[in-house]
């Protein structure tokens, strides 16, 4: 990944992480979907969510902080909790709560058509986190969520977000 100059700090700024085109794409979608929300997708912003997607794995706020620092761009940690913050809101990521780490949301890596994130799909993802290797599989199995609204309308409880984190080994580590 190369880094290029950051004229200035302002959140109109033009970012500044050169991404690969395949990442490129997704930032776009991104940014439609939050055009489409009302909400603007600043360079900052931008920059957070192109490092979580090149990431292979989940990634702390920290690890984020130090790659988008540059010779000319020194962000605080405020700054980065903020971007990271929109970027939950608008269902762009997931927090790893076991973690304390954040991935791309599946369905803006892999959708290939505009995926509208409505109130009901922004949480409704399952992880399966393994102990070994740290890689994350989100899932969104239909069946985990309508039991939860189930069991939840039976006590009157108002779902606002689940997150269902499963720990054990994935397919690869299982078979070392």
């Amino acid at each position: 990944m190369m880094n290029m100059p950051h004229p200035t700090s302002s959140s109109t700024a033009t970012p500044a992480h050169d991404f690969p085109a395949h990442i490129k794409h997704q930032l776009d979608k991104a940014t439609a979907l939050c055009a489409q929300q009302g909400a603007r997708m600043t360079a900052q912003r931008r920059d957070v969510l192109g490092l979580i997607l090149m990431h292979e794995r989940p990634v702390g706020a920290y690890d984020l902080l130090e790659e988008l620092k540059t010779a000319e761009r020194r962000p605080a940690p405020p700054t980065v909790y903020r971007a990271l913050d929109f970027l939950l809101e608008h269902g762009l990521i997931h927090r790893i709560e076991r973690l304390s780490a954040f991935i791309p949301c599946t369905n803006l890596r892999h959708c290939s058509h505009t995926h509208e994130h409505s109130e009901a799909c922004l949480h409704t993802a399952q992880f399966l986190i393994c102990r070994n290797c740290k890689t994350v599989t989100e899932i969104a199995d239909t069946t985990v969520l309508e039991t939860l609204k189930h069991i939840c309308k039976n006590e009157n409880f108002v779902i606002q977000s689940t997150s269902v984190e499963v720990e054990g080994l994935c397919a690869h580590c299982a078979s070392k």
